[in-house]
């Protein structure tokens, strides 16, 4: 999207995210992606909890990942988001990370779905407006 909003969130990657090679495991960087994604929209001024006790929840339909290199335990990540796409009932994501010498290791999309009563709705019009 043009002029499109980034948020930058950076990740300390610990032993526990390892594997026994000592690379992140792969299923992590949805976790970190998680972590981006929701603070993301704090930044746009968009508090997911208040709209769950209404009953509007948005759930992850579909995620590609590309793994370019590995990162390693003690690494410090960064993790740019972006809202690539939209359409009435979904979002469409895009994160990239870097590690601490700037090299790409991993670019992701997202599509998340608004959904009530387990079912796809429209996006609120009050959350379009502070994406």
């Amino acid at each position: 999207m043009k002029g499109q909003r980034k948020s930058r969130l950076t990740v300390r990657i610990y032993y526990e995210d390892t594997d026994c090679g000592g690379v992140v495991y792969y299923a992590n960087y949805l976790r970190y992606f998680e972590r981006a994604r929701t603070e993301y929209l704090r930044a746009c001024g968009i508090e997911l909890k208040p709209w769950m006790e209404k009953g509007l929840y948005f759930v992850v339909a579909r995620v590609e990942i590309d793994y370019k290199a590995p990162a390693h335990y003690s690494d410090l990540l960064e993790i740019e988001t972006a809202v690539t796409g939209r359409s009435k009932a979904s979002i469409t994501f895009s994160h990239s990370v870097r590690d601490q010498n700037g090299r790409l290791n991993a670019d992701s999309m997202v599509i998340l779905v608004c959904v009530s009563g387990g079912r796809p709705r429209r996006i609120p019009d009050e959350i379009i407006a502070k994406l």
